[in-house]
């Protein structure tokens, strides 16, 4: 047996995506970093070993624009490149090689932490050391350092180290939640084994384990949904422990789990009800993923009424969107649904207070264990949004190892800079505009070889019959006229179209009605439908068009999605039965649904000039959809080059120059086997460019990129130019129409 000790800047224990985009977030700003982790391969639940695939604010395409940035979203990419197919262990690969490619992070698998050395009274806790035993390996490590963060989903470090927590449900009455028992309980969400089925091309007979248990006998034949050809997370809801202590009594959860998954497969192999002769196992799940046990407690306590409300709280990090997640106690045996859901109308905020202890004075935590009511952990614990948190955890956690600080400090005197780094190096935050002093560009003026500066999408390839209310969301900056529809009609009728606002900034559905007209519409095909309605808001904005129904109407769709602008339609059929998943069907973000017209725009013309893609967007501060698509966007290239152009009146010295490409955030990517997404890059991404810096006179070449296939670019000089311009010059895209450029900044 070998004693070693590691020392660090900071210490990470837990490698889920919590932990993995803590420690590079960390190591990125120059912090040496130890992650722990007691597996053999990284990404927790998503890994290999338990393949649930990851989740996050998109909800599956329930809310828009709201796929993650900042590393999560670099991650997301980086597969769909990589593993359009959703190969669980290629995920493992992006995520072993994204911590690798960190010279900061010292990454230490197979390592156990059970032991915390901590000192102080229980107000004023502080710890010193945690040690972890390295399996197969024989070797002790003692892990030092000024700042600890607790990724482990479980929280042991924290109760290690005498951190406050809390298991189970609060009670209504702490902070009034519609959702919440009456009286406090220790009852959580259980555990899920998952299975992966495939068809062999022969027949394949199967032999039950004496342990599988008779489902006929129990309610899952009737209360749940059983397919031969599902497997995977289809089958989320084999789930149970929620009654019983889901750490203590593991061992017995994932056998009962297992019991019910050889069932189900002897149930779909040998009942006679299914077509399943040529198919056979390929893998079950051995280890249970777990959805809830600890959660600490923070400076703030996130509940219910913070997410349904979208709190814009003053020191948010970062944002989710899943609904309100809730699974009955009996988990697979329930008479009721597997699941019930309450969605916001939009993304909500996560307070920097959720992510650091009460009483513990160095621990920072990130995933599932973070600083929220049972009720709100509900939505705060899939997993994109567990990797949000951890990365704004580890760049505070940078924070406080550079200024000698505590977490708490940092949100009482160094919380603009917080939110300015994450900002900086691309995390999701909503809302919150860039103000970086270091940042040259918003000095520049800035020009364009072109900008889009209509909104209109006029190439039709498909009908979509008018049997429910249809919308149209676009920007408005600075006004709009109205607009025209591309109809055709069976009988000659009149068509009533509704403009709308959205309320918030961050929504995407009609809050407040601003105008109503109704247009003759002649018998006839493919036609253009004009509908008089103006609108100047006090401040650039989204409109919601409503189109109501109207059975003599046809709708024609483009084959191209158009940036900034999405297509909906109200009370389409669920994506999921009841007896799975029970949403309400009013709530806005459900009953507007996009899902089935995704990248397929209702062809239709705005009337007047827009700004909403001028050069300006690309110095606007914000770096993301919000109350419009904070871009640029050139008129089509066509086989030729755009460019954009940032000129100084005096010379400044330019090293660095960061571009954010525009990766479609409303598109909903998926790291496993949920869905197939088409294309492997992004077509919005740009592909190919090149930066060029004046001085003297003369225009440069100073970086030629090709194969770009990533939102955030970062062009370092060898060394710093004087200059008065530096220009980006867009050769092609991964195949969208139009260059797009969502941010540049500039650097000495």
């Amino acid at each position: 047996m070998r004693n070693e000790t590691v020392v660090s800047d900071i210490t990470v224990v837990g490698g889920g995506l919590a932990g993995i985009c803590a420690a590079i977030a960390a190591a990125r700003l120059g912090r040496k970093v130890a992650l722990v982790h007691n597996r053999p391969v990284l990404g927790g639940n998503s890994s290999s070993e338990v393949r649930v695939w990851v989740c996050g604010a998109t909800a599956h395409g329930t809310n828009r624009y709201a796929r993650e940035t900042g590393i999560m979203g670099e991650l997301f990419v980086e597969n769909q490149y990589r593993n359009p197919e959703g190969n669980p262990y290629l995920w493992d690969l992006v995520l072993l090689e994204a911590v690798r490619a960190e010279a900061n992070i010292t990454l230490l698998l197979n390592t156990d932490v059970h032991e915390v050395e901590a000192e102080g009274d229980e107000e004023r806790r502080t710890i010193k050391s945690v040690t972890g035993w390295m399996m197969g390996s024989e070797r002790r490590i003692r892990l030092e350092s000024p700042i600890f963060l607790d990724s482990t989903g479980d929280g042991l470090i924290g109760f290690l180290a005498g951190a406050r927590y809390r298991i189970g449900r609060e009670a209504r009455s702490e902070f009034n939640e519609a959702w919440a028992p009456e009286i406090a309980d220790d009852i959580t969400l259980g555990s899920t084994l998952l299975f992966y089925t495939k068809d062999a091309g022969r027949p394949v007979r199967f032999v039950p384990p004496s342990f599988a248990k008779d489902i006929a006998q129990t309610p899952i034949p009737i209360r749940r949904v059983i397919k031969s050809g599902d497997s995977g997370c289809h089958y989320w809801w084999i789930e149970w422990g929620g009654e019983l202590d889901t750490v203590h009594d593991n061992e017995r959860i994932r056998d009962e789990l297992g019991s019910v998954i050889y069932g189900i497969w002897d149930y779909i192999k040998n009942s006679g009800q299914f077509d399943a002769e040529t198919m056979t196992l390929e893998w079950v799940g051995s280890i249970p993923g777990k959805r809830e046990y600890r959660r600490f407690v923070g400076d703030y306590v996130l509940n219910q009424n913070d997410i349904i409300g979208q709190e814009p709280f003053h020191d948010r990090i970062g944002f989710g969107g899943w609904s309100i997640d809730l699974h009955p106690p009996q988990g697979m045996y329930a008479e009721e649904s597997g699941s019930k859901h309450m969605h916001a109308d939009g993304v909500y905020h996560i307070p920097y207070r959720s992510l650091y202890s009460v009483n513990v004075g160095n621990l920072l935590f990130a995933g599932r264990n973070v600083s929220a009511s049972h009720v709100a952990f509900g939505t705060t614990r899939v997993m994109a949004t567990c990797a949000v948190m951890g990365e704004a955890a580890g760049t505070a956690a940078a924070l406080c190892a550079e200024k000698g600080a505590a977490p708490r400090d940092i949100y009482a005197a160094h919380l603009a800079e917080l939110q300015q780094t994450l900002l900086r190096q691309d995390a999701a935050i909503v809302g919150l505009a860039c103000d970086d002093p270091d940042d040259l560009a918003p000095g520049a003026a800035i020009s364009a070889s072109s900008r889009r500066s209509r909104i209109a999408v006029e190439e039709a390839v498909t009908v979509y019959p008018l049997e429910r209310d249809a919308g149209l969301l676009f920007p408005v900056n600075p006004s709009m006229r109205g607009l025209e529809l591309l109809v055709s009609a069976d009988a000659e009728t009149e068509l009533t179209v509704e403009l709308w606002d959205t309320g918030r900034a961050e929504n995407y559905v009609p809050v407040g009605l601003i105008g109503s007209t109704v247009a003759a519409v002649p018998q006839g095909e493919l036609q253009w439908a004009a509908f008089d309605l103006p609108w100047t808001p006090s401040l650039p904005q989204n409109a919601f068009v409503v189109v109501r129904r109207n059975a003599a109407i046809r709708l024609h769709q483009a084959a191209e999605p158009f940036t900034g602008v999405l297509a909906f339609e109200h009370g389409a059929a669920p994506h999921a039965v009841a007896a799975l998943e029970d949403h309400d069907e009013t709530q806005p973000v459900v009953a507007w649904s996009m899902k089935k017209l995704v990248r397929r725009p209702f062809c239709f013309r705005v009337f007047g000039e827009t700004a909403a893609y001028s050069p300006a967007q690309a110095v606007g501060g914000f770096k993301r959809p919000y109350g419009g698509p904070n871009l640029w966007a050139s008129e089509p290239l066509d086989g030729g080059e755009a460019w954009l152009a940032l000129e100084w009146e005096r010379a400044v010295s330019v090293r660095e120059i960061r571009l954010t490409w525009n990766d479609d955030v409303n598109e909903d990517l998926i790291n496993l086997h949920h869905h197939r997404t088409p294309f492997e890059a992004i077509p919005e991404l740009v592909e190919a460019y090149r930066v060029e810096v004046r001085t003297g006179g003369e225009w440069k070449v100073v970086a030629e990129v090709t194969g770009n296939r990533r939102r955030a670019n970062r062009v370092e000089l060898t060394s710093p130019l004087t200059a008065d311009g530096v220009r980006v010059v867009v050769e092609r895209t991964n195949g969208a129409a139009c260059a797009e450029l969502v941010e540049i900044r500039v650097y000495a």
